[in-house]
């Protein structure tokens, strides 16, 4: 608690409230103090909240909280809607303190959301309005009305999208500073190159041999992406091929365990549950709920219940209690169980209906389970495909445990012949940079000789043009292998597709029988469920119909709760003010000393006369002051002579010692 009004101080004394608040003032606030304070913040919000709280009725400034408090999804500490309007009401500071607490630590995330409500809420308007389709007009605008809180809502994501992704403008200057630098050293770059390849005396052929270079180059990427799509489709074709053997798996698994009869039966089984179901339990479920609606709202026209009403209700039913109580009593004495002798069969056929309900309810879960959980093992199955991995049986699994053990012993090999490798790698890094440190003598003695005999360029230009042809040697031999390649992968799978179709003729035999039995099968399950879906719609039209009167009937019944507290509520206040104000009077006119008693007149009669002349002490004190401030001035300024002068004698005491 104190930890949450710590932190409510602290943001009240920012922007943008600049409220001289602390923990202690915070705590002596008031009811209307508190309430003003909490209108105070929603007005940041919201200009409608702004305004003294005095000038409004409280009812119309609960209402006003609790619509505030709504859109901005603050849920209260408790369930109890009437106690929480209530407590709004007379501003209990327990209740208003967690709304200031919740208001001002998400403070920028609210403002947000209420400016939204202002767009998106939409209008509460009786259903008989919107419902009504005789009345077109009334349709279009509030069709025209949806679409528009729609378009704003997409515009306002659209515009927090753009507001993420957008950079600053000194980001945007610092890039194109970067690109043109990027520019000027291209150009230089370019001319550069320009002016070395003038130089040149083959020129042309040179460069006719690097745009070769460069398209063999592309031709020889083009070809890599064409490889690679190539084993991309070919691994989908293996992935499609695993998961039709793992269906045909399945498909013979499920032949093979249970045959037509088996499925019948399964069939016929739930049939009865569905025929049950629909039958017996929805009925029954559907007459309680009737029951309910009439219940509500025959409470809904009658008029407002008042205590009266309610004791008289009580003792109505003390008294049908009691007449029941009374002729069960007699029945069960008429009814003896030595005389009737259906009394065991009436209790077992209870027993068993009790059992049937409590079997279908959990039919109905285990149904919804194994819905669930098939659709998670074929949403599984569907990734582990994907994926390239297959699920491993008995034999399958121990000949991939025999394979790792294989591949664990090829590591530890290819692990010592790595740390060889390595060794060896050492000593020729050390050789390569000696033979580099040579070469770079050489090259610095080459580079003066050709200066010397005025031949300067000649060994880059001739290296140059032996790295071109190599390059071109090189993809030219890359070029008919990759088409060799190409062409021995096609040949292999067609082969592959050649034999899985041969293995798989036989098996797509017996698999044909057993579709024509799923195709009849199949027309029997969907005669049956259009029918089942027929009942289903009829079912819930009629409880979409008495949900919607439940609950307009629940929102009346919760109004009605809310306005009955609230006068009960107000009642007490004007009560307690009633009773203060006759306990005033009643001091105030009593005659003699023993019966009166001081009354609040009194009492602030004698603290004003205590305060007058306290005030008129302090102006006398005032007065004096001013009468001999000129002398105590010039006191003052004597005393401050002497103590500089005694100073001055201190320092020349001081430095004659010295």
């Amino acid at each position: 608690m104190t930890e949450e009004v710590r932190k409510i101080v602290e943001i009240l004394k920012e922007k943008p409230f600049r409220r001289e608040t602390t923990t202690i003032s915070f705590h002596s606030l008031g009811p209307e103090q508190i309430i003003q304070l909490t209108n105070d913040v929603l007005a940041q919000f919201d200009s409608v909240h702004s305004g003294d709280i005095r000038e409004e009725a409280p009812d119309a400034r609960a209402g006003r909280f609790l619509t505030a408090l709504k859109n901005l999804k603050y849920t209260p500490p408790s369930n109890d809607v009437s106690s929480f309007r209530q407590a709004i009401v007379l501003g209990d500071k327990d209740v208003y303190r967690s709304i200031l607490y919740y208001l001002l630590t998400n403070f920028e995330a609210l403002k947000t959301r209420a400016y939204l409500a202002r767009f998106l809420v939409k209008l509460h308007l009786p259903p008989e309005f919107t419902q009504d389709l005789s009345d077109t007009q009334m349709q279009d605008a509030w069709q025209n009305y949806q679409e528009l809180q729609e378009r704003f809502a997409n515009c306002h994501r659209d515009y927090v999208e753009l507001k993420k992704q957008s950079h600053g403008t000194g980001e945007i200057r610092n890039d194109v500073t970067t690109m043109e630098e990027e520019k000027e050293n291209l150009t230089k770059r370019v001319a550069r190159v320009r002016n070395k390849i003038e130089t040149i005396p083959n020129k042309d052929e040179v460069l006719a041999i690097a745009q070769s270079m460069r398209k063999e180059k592309e031709r020889a990427e083009d070809l890599k992406l064409r490889i690679q799509q190539q084993r991309r489709q070919m691994q989908l074709s293996e992935q499609r091929l695993q998961t039709l053997r793992q269906s045909l798996q399945e498909a013979k698994h499920s032949g093979a365990n249970s045959g037509p009869e088996s499925i019948i039966s399964r069939m016929e089984e739930d049939n009865r549950v569905n025929k049950y179901l629909i039958e017996e339990k929805l009925p029954k479920e559907l007459k309680n709920r009737k029951k309910i609606l009439q219940s509500l709202q025959q409470v809904a026209r009658n008029p407002a219940v008042t205590q009266n009403d309610l004791d008289l209700i009580d003792s109505d039913v003390q008294k049908l209690n009691a007449q029941i109580n009374e002729l069960v009593e007699k029945r069960m004495v008429r009814n003896h169980p030595t005389k009737d002798k259906l009394t065991l069969y009436r209790q077992q056929a209870s027993i068993l209906q009790h059992k049937k309900e409590t079997l279908s309810e959990t039919v109905q879960e285990k149904q919804e389970e194994l819905k669930n959980f098939e659709e998670e093992m074929r949403v599984k199955r569907q990734h582990f495909a994907e994926t390239g991995g297959e699920v491993l049986s008995g034999d399958n699994f121990k000949k991939y445990v025999s394979k790792v053990r294989v591949k664990n012993a090829q590591y530890k090999q290819l692990r010592t012949q790595l740390s060889e490798f390595k060794a060896e790698h050492g000593v020729l890094s050390r050789t390569e940079q000696v033979l580099k440190q040579k070469h770079e003598h050489l090259l610095k003695s080459l580079k003066t000789k050709e200066t010397k005999f005025g031949i300067t360029g000649f060994r880059e230009t001739q290296d140059e043009l032996e790295k071109v042809s190599s390059k071109k040697s090189e993809l030219d031999n890359v070029k008919h292998k990759t088409l060799d390649d190409m062409s021995m992968s096609v040949q292999r799978l067609n082969a592959v597709i050649q034999d899985k179709r041969q293995e798989l003729a036989p098996q797509i035999r017996e698999l044909r029988p057993l579709r024509q039995k799923n195709q009849e099968l199949t027309q029997d399950w969907e005669e049956k469920k259009k029918r089942y879906d027929g009942i289903l719609a009829g079912l819930e039209s009629n409880r979409s119909q008495l949900e919607k009167t439940v609950a307009g009937l629940r929102e009346i019944c919760h109004e009605n709760e809310s306005r009955y507290f609230y006068l009960k509520s107000m009642n007490k206040i004007i009560e307690v003010q009633l009773d203060r104000a006759n306990k005033e009077l009643r001091n105030y006119m009593a005659a003699t000393g023993a019966d009166k008693q001081k009354s609040y007149r009194d009492v602030y009669n004698k603290k004003i006369q205590e305060q007058e002349n306290k005030a008129k002490a302090l102006r006398e004190q005032q007065k004096r002051v001013r009468e001999n401030q000129d002398q105590n001035q010039r006191q003052m300024e004597v005393w401050c002579d002497l103590d500089k002068i005694l100073q001055c004698k201190l320092e020349c005491m001081k430095d004659m010692q010295v």
